[in-house]
């Protein structure tokens, strides 16, 4: 695919760490709203497209900037993640639409697509679950089918956990042609024609009602006789491809990145609440007892371990060392585990305030416990590095 449009100018990547910083505080702002609304981050949103995050991803060849290195890969979604999960998670899936699924795209609908990045937030997400099938990073087909016709695909089929699904530009939806030598793959439907009028055969319904990450729009979407051309189905034989999921990519740090930045924000909450907290029995900042500053060294030491799994992991993919892949499943276990309790060790030792809506601790526990959830699960990782480890 090639796409040239002279006139198409994407906004500039700047990932220094003053940048980064602002970019965090911004967020922040806007986070307690998003999360007891439970509603789409639209502001949070548009701060990482100005900061250039959601088009980074675009390969040099088709007008981008080439995507982000895995090292700034993880700096970029802890910045984003510390101020506002929800805001990460809608970007780490439209880093990575752009990354790991660009060769799905017809080119004319792929230079529409960057002329409508370049003018403001384009939000994209590959959906893949189903009510049903749950997850497909456990096997299984779809019962989203394609179904051809002279003029191209129709699509139909109910899927489930559709982070963004209120908010995106468009839809890349996997499923499963009704041919007799089936293929699988991901049909790409655009919202909205391109004069902006919503396709009818997108519904949204609103079942996500989550203990945490409540403005990621996770709900379900429901797709009823929706007309796509020809190109805009690129399958692949049914077993062909291991669930025909996007390739390996440092792009895929993104996700276990976000939610060590929801423990940073914790560690921040803890520090500040202990300079400022001074009991009248006490009569001095609890900081300055040894009990809090050893909870202070516990949550550092989670926080290192986490930081230090994936930047080590992100240095390797950087400088090319394939088998790093096979270690990224083990990352996310030890950064999902190390970010909660760090959160968990910060809530233990405050006791009521760092339950009480008035502070943000609990949003940030609740946030970070949704890092088990994403894949790979623990239980998948372990077992996948228990048997590599059993054949040495």
């Amino acid at each position: 695919m090639t796409v040239t449009d002279a006139a198409v100018v994407l906004p500039v990547v700047d990932v220094s760490d003053a940048r980064l910083a602002r970019l965090t505080a911004e967020l922040a702002e806007h986070a307690e709203d998003v999360d007891r609304a439970a509603r789409f981050p639209w502001e949070g949103l548009q701060a990482v497209h100005d900061a250039g995050i959601l088009t980074a991803g675009v390969s040099t060849e088709l007008g981008g900037h080439g995507g982000l290195s895995a090292v700034d890969t993880v700096r970029v979604f802890r910045a984003i993640g510390k101020g506002d999960p929800s805001t990460a998670l809608i970007a780490a899936m439209t880093y990575f639409a752009h990354r790991s699924f660009a060769t799905l795209w017809p080119a004319e609908l792929y230079a529409r697509v960057l002329r409508e990045s370049a003018q403001g937030p384009t939000p994209i997400n590959a959906i893949r679950a189903e009510p049903e099938l749950g997850a497909p990073a456990r096997g299984g087909l779809p019962a989203t089918t394609v179904r051809r016709t002279e003029d191209g695909w129709v699509l139909n089929g109910h899927k489930g956990f559709a982070t963004g699904s209120e908010g995106l530009a468009y839809h890349l939806v996997w499923a499963v042609s009704e041919d007799e030598e089936p293929l699988i793959g991901h049909v790409v439907v655009p919202s909205t024609d391109a004069d902006g009028v919503a396709d009818p055969g997108i519904r949204i319904e609103k079942t996500w009602d989550h203990l945490g990450m409540r403005g990621t729009s996770t709900h379900d979407v429901i797709y009823t006789d929706v007309v796509v051309p020809t190109d805009h189905f690129v399958g692949v034989p049914v077993g062909s491809v291991a669930n025909n999921a996007g390739l390996a990519d440092g792009a895929l740090l993104s996700v276990f990145a976000l939610y060590v930045g929801v423990a940073e924000a914790a560690g921040d909450f803890f520090g500040e609440f202990a300079r400022t907290r001074v009991p009248t029995a006490l009569g001095r900042p609890i900081a300055t007892t040894e009990r809090i500053q050893s909870v202070a060294g516990e949550i550092e030491a989670h926080l290192t371990t986490a930081q230090e799994v994936l930047h080590s992991l992100a240095v390797r993919i950087d400088h090319g060392d394939t088998t790093a892949f096979a270690r990224l499943g083990l990352a996310k276990v030890v950064a999902s585990r190390s970010s909660i309790a760090a959160v968990e060790t910060a809530v233990a030792a405050l006791g009521n305030p760092a339950l009480t809506r008035h502070h943000p601790l609990e949003r940030h526990l609740r946030d970070v416990l949704c890092s088990r959830i994403h894949p790979p699960q623990d239980d998948t990782a372990l077992i996948g590095a228990g048997r590599l480890a059993l054949q040495a």
